[in-house]
């Protein structure tokens, strides 16, 4: 019923060229022939022309060229037919918490999955300016049932990777996976009864960390890096979420193969033959805690991102910087990687500005200055030259700042 009055909305006037007509649907008692009610007409293609396209069989973008070239259409209303169900999920760069503020960014990385119909003006090393609609890419599916291509608008969506800007690509597949939306239950107040948990930001869990820090030492393109034959080699990563770092050791235990702890967690990973390149550590080439992991890793300019149905973005600070904001707020000056301590510069009762030397540690055949990160007074000096320490070992304490 809705087809055939849009039809006779474009017979009444005489219209000619490519249009869209929207009507709003009164489904407070079901749906009924006699409850949708015309709202307006888009004299042109919209930007879910695809959607009509998948599910006719029709290019609508070269019928509207042959329309405005003075041709007839090549086929009558009569020979269309409507086949299966398709869905369009458009991509944009917003930040979804912040109530969709439209954001930028350089595409540090973007990749489709294979199957799916993705068209975009964008390409992977491009801008999102503050000037133009932050439309990234329109992903569309189709299936003989609505349930079969809402399978493959997930599925889709869950293989599609972006890094360098804020997407709703978390949200999109929330609200694909919405037992509402899967049911048809779709009306003008969905998004906002649900918006809470259909913004929730997915979380990465620790075999996600472990990957991120694997990927971010770079081992996976040297498998034998690190390796000797008398005892494994501990390193420390430092990872960030958020702004948020925390410390990683990885123990590399053998070629292409070692063991991840964060915090209290352990994870053993082994990886593929190292024949990645570009910093991107292929699908398939994981296993975590002897599990194939279907995962992609990818180092690019704006830091490290884990692609496993969701994507997980991961700052790399430098792991000193991390060591002296932490210092600044705790009055605690540790070691940010296993290293020996060259040399100290102060005793207890010193007093300190933010920025003085107070120590050298060498470490990975550099050395690193420890500086204060603010001002104070030594309460405790814990390091001493020439020791051995390991990753956040607390070297000096300042007393606590008086409130």
């Amino acid at each position: 019923a809705m087809g055939q009055a849009a039809v006779r909305a474009a017979e009444a006037i005489g219209y000619k060229g490519a249009g869209t007509v929207e009507f709003i649907v009164d489904a407070s008692d079901g749906l009924r022939a006699d409850r949708f009610y015309f709202m307006e007409m888009n004299t042109r293609l919209q930007v879910e022309h695809p959607v009509t396209e998948a599910i006719t069989g029709v290019d609508l973008v070269e019928w509207q060229l042959r329309v405005a070239a003075g041709e007839m259409l090549p086929a009558r209303q009569s020979d269309l037919s409507i086949s299966g169900h398709a869905f369009e999920a458009r991509l944009y760069a917003e930040d979804v918490p912040k109530g969709f503020l439209p954001a930028t960014g350089r595409l540090a990385h973007l990749a489709f999955p294979a199957g799916v119909r993705a068209d975009t003006g964008v390409r992977q090393g491009d801008e999102i300016s503050p000037w133009y609609d932050p439309m990234i890419a329109k992903l569309i599916v189709h299936g003989p049932t609505r349930d079969i291509a809402l399978a493959r608008l997930e599925r889709a969506l869950a293989g599609t990777q972006v890094a360098g800007s804020v997407t709703n690509l978390a949200f999109l597949r929330a609200l694909a996976r919405h037992p509402g939306f899967g049911r048809g239950e779709v009306d003008t107040g969905l998004i906002e009864r649900d918006v809470e948990a259909l913004s929730r930001a997915p979380e990465p869990c620790s075999r996600s960390w472990a990957l991120a820090a694997v990927g971010a030492l770079d081992l996976p393109n040297d498998v034998t890096e690190g390796f000797t034959l008398w005892a494994p080699l501990l390193r420390q990563v430092v990872l960030a979420r958020d702004g948020e770092a925390e410390g990683v050791a990885v123990e590399v235990s053998g070629p292409g193969r070692v063991t991840v702890q964060r915090g209290e967690t352990r994870h053993e990973v082994q990886f593929g033959d190292g024949q990645f390149g570009d910093g991107q550590f292929g699908d398939g080439q994981w296993r975590v805690d002897g599990v194939s992991v279907g995962a992609e890793v990818v180092r690019h300019d704006a830091g490290l991102s884990v692609f496993w149905g969701n994507n997980y973005h991961f700052e790399l600070p430098d792991p000193l910087d991390v060591a002296l904001d932490a210092g600044a707020a705790a009055g605690r000056i540790e070691a940010p990687m296993p290293g020996l301590v060259k040399a100290v510069f102060v005793k207890a009762g010193a007093s300190v500005m933010a920025g003085d030397k107070l120590a050298i540690l060498e470490a990975m055949k550099m050395e690193h200055v420890l500086t204060a990160g603010r001002d104070g007074v030594v309460a405790d000096v814990l390091a001493v030259a020439g020791a051995q320490v390991e990753a956040g070992a607390v070297l000096i304490v300042l007393e606590e700042e008086q409130a």
